[in-house]
């Protein structure tokens, strides 16, 4: 019997994006494992999403808040993500926040770095939840330019090796 053909998978640039929940560092950790395996170096990316409230005298329009207080907090609870989950320095290439439409930033950050593969968390909401809540992680890969790999809360793990 002949090997399979080996894909050359060359993997150096992979985003992660977070929003600090529990299946959003089980994708962290994923990432760590594939970056470890492939050589690759990780990206953390955090999406603040603007509050929008109406104007009280002009119910028509909008007033987008900026809070600069809620970034901050957003890189500081990067950094600390990054020292609670032990990330060798040499692994880790960036970490950003935004501001905007998480989907749309998550796919925009990765076209931007030339991400070579996305892992990102779902937490796996149905029905009505998930209606108005929506799926952020759906919209992303429909909108990225490379690979996703998503990882499921309540999925097995497997081990690299």
């Amino acid at each position: 019997m002949t090997k399979p053909k080996q894909l050359g998978l060359k993997m150096q640039n992979i985003l992660v994006p977070t929003d600090f929940s529990e299946p959003s560092k089980k994708a962290l950790r994923y990432a760590i494992s594939f970056a470890g395996q492939f050589g690759a170096r990780i990206t953390l990316l955090h999406v603040v999403e603007p509050m929008i409230l109406p104007y009280e005298d002009y119910p028509l329009r909008q007033l987008i808040l900026n809070d600069k207080g809620l970034v901050k907090a957003a890189r500081e609870t990067l950094r600390s993500l990054c020292r609670h989950e032990k990330i060798d320095v040499s692994l880790l290439r960036k970490r950003l926040v935004r501001l905007g439409s998480p989907s749309e930033e998550i796919a925009n950050t990765a076209r931007d770095l030339q991400a070579d593969l996305i892992i990102i968390a779902t937490h796996g909401y149905t029905g009505l939840k998930r209606i108005f809540i929506g799926s952020t992680t759906e919209r992303v890969v429909r909108r990225a330019h490379c690979p996703v790999l998503v990882v499921r809360k309540n999925e097995r793990e497997f081990i690299f090796g």
